[in-house]
């Protein structure tokens, strides 16, 4: 189906001349929408309706779902239009320079640049890391954020770090990725062979190691060791405490 961009809708709809400002929003950060099935225009909500592919694009962030709803206000002085709300319903896709986050449904907000997203199957996709989430998955593109919470999962190559919350942080150097994940409440890793448990930790996806901190216990088989820090290799399953100025301490059991 031939794609309808809102630029030919606002040529060919009588009396819609004046909604091309929404779009535009202010003249250095425009945003985009185009659809297959066409954008429908609601005056008395203020509202664009985009279905059928649609998308979405501000800043080098794209939107991607099966129905885009955008909401405007006045321009300021009476100039146009402005476009400060984006609502996304079905195969939710966002993409920036090097992330891909997935969902159901979303909200995108364009003051602040931040999109919102649930329903299952949650997940954000960079290079470095896969991170899933239960809840809602944010992306702050201004901040260079992602905040997955309720059951947040990053997969590493032989294990996987989980916590009820995990922060991203993105650089904004080079080629864009993740380059620390902060892991916050019921934090647990895990590996083929042990299970580490701490009240916080910090990833780093590039060398797939997990730094935790707080009530640190290492469980492999019957065998337990505490500390208050512990690293663990996600690449290779390797771990070791780290004192932090406390006594380290273990339960060996014989014949494991």
């Amino acid at each position: 189906m031939m794609r309808i961009a809102l630029a030919l809708l606002l040529a060919i709809l009588p009396g819609v001349a004046l909604a091309q400002s929404v779009l535009s929003g202010d003249k250095e950060n425009p945003v985009e929408i185009n659809a297959d099935d066409g954008i429908e225009w609601q005056r008395d909500t203020k509202t664009y309706i985009a279905r059928g592919n649609a998308r979405a694009a501000r800043n080098g962030v794209e939107v991607f779902a099966d129905t885009l709803t955008a909401f405007y206000r006045d321009g300021k002085d009476g100039s146009g239009q402005e476009v400060f709300r984006i609502d996304a319903d079905g195969n939710v896709r966002v993409t920036s320079k090097s992330e891909k986050a997935f969902g159901d449904r979303g909200v995108y907000h364009v003051d602040e640049a931040v999109f919102v997203l649930v329903g299952a199957n949650l997940r954000l996709e960079t290079p470095s890391a896969l991170i899933t989430a239960r809840d809602t998955l944010e992306y702050w593109n201004i901040r260079q954020l992602a905040v997955a919470r309720g059951d947040a999962i990053v997969v590493g190559s032989d294990g996987q770090l989980r916590a009820d919350i995990l922060t991203a942080h993105i650089t904004k150097e080079g080629n864009s990725d993740i380059e620390q994940i902060d892991a916050f409440g019921n934090v647990l890793v895990s590996t083929k062979t042990e299970i580490a448990r701490g009240d916080e930790g910090v990833y780093n996806p590039r060398t797939e190691t997990a730094t935790l901190c707080g009530n640190v216990k290492i469980t492999r088989g019957k065998n337990q060791l505490n500390g208050n820090c512990a690293e663990v290799n996600l690449k290779t399953g390797n771990s070791r405490l780290i004192g932090g100025g406390k006594r380290v301490k273990g339960l060996i059991t014989p014949g494991n």
